[in-house]
């Protein structure tokens, strides 16, 4: 059978640029008010992005360092990392009595993201550095969003020192077209992505399109850093090179059985189930370090490891509900479109209720990766 015309067919995919963001403002169902996990990985990375940071800014000694935080999202999460970085830089200048450089930032995201939310909060931010300031003058610092994708150019060439992006590389740059077959349909019925029970072809084409995305990643970003520039990169991950582990596969398995629930009682049809497909991947550190290697621009410094429970913390997390209001702070924007409102409340209300139960057998912990790339010269 002869391979299907992707750009013939009609695919049920969304336009991830123009749908995809996470819960905006600051409401109880936020991002901003659900996001402990990605600020407890921060924290946990929080000295390899110090020691990074520093190395680069001893060996470079520019006098405005321009630093890009990539998938920002809108939550106080950004401007925290932006914060450590200015107040170390700021510290060590005083320590070895040089002038403490000015700052360029950059936050960027898909233009779908919440930045009001951020740029109202740069007062307060910008009020802390002069209040916390390590000398009498206060670091000048320069903030400015940037909308757009990040698998592409979003920066001048060389006009980049540091690169921070957190828990945003796992999201592709679509749903692989090579997951449909000849007539559109999805190899991987009944599964929103990659799981252990997913047909090879399926696992395959979400590998190759990871690959595609983050190839173009690293070339984009090798365009933009200076000679020697740093990269601090964390990512969902795996721990094998297989599917079947106990980690974010679990929660898309789980989150399929609170959709069979509102199927079984009439709520949803089976047809548009089958049909919602995410652009999620979780690659394992062997395919992470095959991409930097294969595209060349960048050596590793570090590859590593760590893990997470659901609901933010390192060792025992086992709150549905909260764990089931993270997911969908991520996850909404992207079922409103392809379902509509009205099952968003009760899928989630189901989602809890089977969380719980899951979480009270045993804990799902979830790897991810810390990468941290050196731009060759």
């Amino acid at each position: 059978m002869l391979a299907p015309n992707f750009h013939s067919l009609k695919l049920p995919t969304m336009d991830v640029e123009k749908v995809f963001h996470m819960k905006e403002g600051q409401g109880e169902a936020s991002y901003a008010r659900n996001s402990s996990s990605q600020k407890k990985g921060i924290e946990l990375v929080k000295h390899v992005t110090v020691a990074a940071v520093v190395d680069l800014f001893l060996s470079k000694a520019p006098q405005c360092f321009a630093i890009a935080d990539l998938g920002c999202s809108s939550g106080p999460n950004t401007l925290s990392v932006i914060r450590n970085i200015i107040d170390v830089i700021d510290e060590r200048c005083g320590i070895i009595s040089c002038p403490t450089p000015e700052f360029q930032v950059f936050l960027n995201d898909l233009p779908t993201n919440d930045f009001n939310s951020i740029f109202m909060a740069l007062s307060e931010f910008y009020g802390s550095i002069k209040k916390n300031g390590k000398r009498e003058d206060p670091p000048s610092v320069f903030v400015s969003g940037v909308p757009g994708s990040f698998y592409g150019r979003l920066f001048p060439s060389r006009s980049l020192h540091f690169i921070h992006s957190s828990f945003s590389l796992h999201w592709l740059s679509r749903v692989p077209p090579a997951i449909y077959d000849e007539n559109g349909k999805s190899l991987n019925k009944g599964k929103m992505c990659v799981t252990g029970s997913s047909p090879p072809a399926v696992a395959k084409a979400y590998l190759m399109q990871f690959q595609e995305d983050f190839n173009l990643f690293l070339r984009s970003r090798s365009e933009e850093l200076i000679s020697g520039g740093r990269m601090v990169l964390t990512l969902l991950g795996r721990g094998s090179e297989k599917h079947m582990e106990r980690g974010q596969a679990t929660y898309w398995e789980l989150l399929g059985q609170a959709f069979a629930f509102l199927v079984s009682s009439g709520e949803v049809e089976q047809e548009k189930v089958d049909t919602y497909d995410v652009h999620f991947y979780a690659p394992s550190m062997d395919e992470v370090k095959h991409v930097v290697q294969m595209e060349g621009s960048f050596s590793i410094d570090c590859l590593e490891m760590f893990e997470i429970g659901g609901d933010g913390r390192t060792s025992v997390g086992r709150n549905g509900r909260a764990t089931a209001k993270a997911i969908r702070a991520i996850q909404e924007s992207m079922i409103l479109h392809h379902f509509g409102e009205g099952i968003i409340d009760g899928l989630f209300e189901q989602y809890a209720e089977i969380l719980d139960v899951e979480l009270a057998k045993e804990e799902i912990k979830v790897p991810n990766l810390l990468v941290v790339l050196r731009k060759s010269a």
